[in-house]
């Protein structure tokens, strides 16, 4: 792992090439693999066969006798139909030596070992002959019973009492496969969360700086860290935002530029209006005056969207209550509506200023504002209405461009330039959030600020 803040050259990278992040995945994998097929390998060395359990004719004659198994290694249950006929002549002699051993007929005494549809299947899965029978007692192994059998006896009603062995779900060699195989996953799981890991991290990192650079363009650049793949990655995004931000700054130092050198031709032009016919000059200069607070206003506008910006965690009703309290102290009629804190990560004056704008415009034509703060889905929602006389359907999806008014259709005094609702559209979009504008039912307008939380 590379220190961070590591920048990579191209030299770096052609040097760190044999590592890169395909070669470290491949290798994690194959190394897993290999671990796992280790530990199988080990279970066949050291864990012995399972040893099956031997059932003697004698044992089976006596739980018939007795009517159960004290150690419930068999079961017992009557049926009506008779058994299937077996064509083995081990099965055959089985059944006569129990028969014997219980007075009864040969033909009322069937014996069926390995039960199966598949019987090859059943043979190949037969347990082992214990490795202690000798040769010596190769017979009594041949007269016993074990493994998968079913032993049918016919009783004197007509019906038959089956006895087979008790099959657990977990005999004592399964219960040791399943402990091992927990052992392996313990011992492999680690490895494959630090595979997860070094290959989620630095997707989600990617992740959180491409929401990041939505919010705040000049947020600090992602680190260059990891395998020559992720370095690359994170160089190419960093040079991406550094060229986004420097393509803004160009094109607003622009705007900045050509608005102050408009000041210089509105200064000689009032200086000539000064011989004109006083009608010319007091309409002239009322023009001249517009345009020159327009121009004021964009500096003033490109000034706040340029400024280097300091984002902290902040109470947004505090600094709603503070900037309605101003409000409420030049005799305008504003009510904040109360409710709990909500905590956002934003720029203080750029947040005062987007509610001033709100507020400035919801008192000039419609004579008050409310103001209702409240949490939806992880955002924090801000709502200024009013209940003026609203904007037509055609202005509202121009209201947040820069320089529009829409006088004709609210009542208020002749003012402003139109860059208030752009300005409020432009802090939102720069903390993340978004600004809509709707008539309400109720009459007047809604302006909704969403902010992330």
């Amino acid at each position: 792992m590379t220190q961070p803040g590591t920048i990579y050259t191209p030299s770096k990278l052609g040097r760190l090439r044999p590592w890169t992040l395909f070669v470290r995945i491949l290798a994690l994998l194959l190394t897993t693999v290999l671990l796992v097929q280790i530990l199988n390998f080990a279970i066949v060395l050291l864990m012995p066969p399972p040893m099956p359990v031997i059932y003697t004719t004698a044992r089976v004659a006596g739980v018939v006798r007795s009517g159960s198994d004290p150690a419930k290694l068999l079961t017992m249950r009557i049926t009506g139909g008779p058994p299937r006929p077996s064509d083995s002549s081990r099965d055959a002699r089985l059944a006569k030596l129990i028969a014997n051993d219980l007075a009864l007929p040969a033909e009322r005494v069937t014996v069926e070992t390995e039960p199966s549809a598949m019987p090859m299947l059943a043979g190949a899965l037969r347990p082992p002959v214990p490795m202690g029978m000798v040769r010596s007692r190769h017979h009594l192994f041949e007269n016993a019973l074990f493994g998968p059998f079913v032993v049918s006896i016919e009783r004197p009603d007509g019906r038959w009492l089956v006895i087979r062995p008790t099959n657990g779900t977990i005999g004592p060699w399964r219960a040791r496969i399943v402990l091992w195989f927990l052992a392996a996953m313990a011992v492999v799981a680690p490895i494959a969360l630090l595979l997860a890991r070094r290959v989620a991290t630095p997707i989600g990192r990617f992740a959180a700086a491409a929401e990041r650079l939505g919010r705040d363009p000049r947020a600090a650049p992602l680190p260059v860290t990891g395998p020559p793949e992720i370095a690359e990655a994170a160089s190419a995004f960093n040079l991406m935002q550094e060229r986004l931000n420097r393509y803004v700054e160009d094109r607003t130092t622009l705007i900045a530029a050509v608005a102050h050198d408009l000041r210089t031709p509105l200064m000689r032009l009032s200086l000539r209006l000064e011989k004109a016919p006083e009608d010319i000059r007091i309409a002239s200069e009322g023009d001249i005056q517009e345009m020159s607070q327009r121009i004021g206003s964009a500096m003033a506008f490109v000034r706040d969207m340029t400024r280097h910006v300091r984002r902290q965690k902040l109470d947004l009703r505090s600094l709603a209550e503070s900037v309605t309290d101003d409000f409420a102290d030049r005799g305008d009629q504003v009510v904040l509506h109360p409710g709990s804190p909500l905590i956002i990560e934003g720029d203080t004056p750029s947040l005062k200023a987007l509610l001033a704008n709100l507020l400035g415009n919801a008192v000039n034509y419609a004579g008050h504002a409310e103001v209702l703060l409240h949490r939806a889905g992880g955002m924090a929602v801000l709502e200024v209405f009013d209940s003026g006389s609203g904007m037509a359907p055609a202005d509202l999806a121009r209201a947040f461009e820069p320089f529009f008014r829409a006088e004709h259709s609210r009542n208020r005094d002749t003012g402003g330039s139109g860059l208030g609702l752009a300005s409020v559209r432009a802090v939102a979009r720069g903390h993340g959030g978004e600004a809509t504008i709707e008539n309400r039912a109720e009459g007047g307008l809604l302006v909704r600020v969403t902010l992330p939380v």
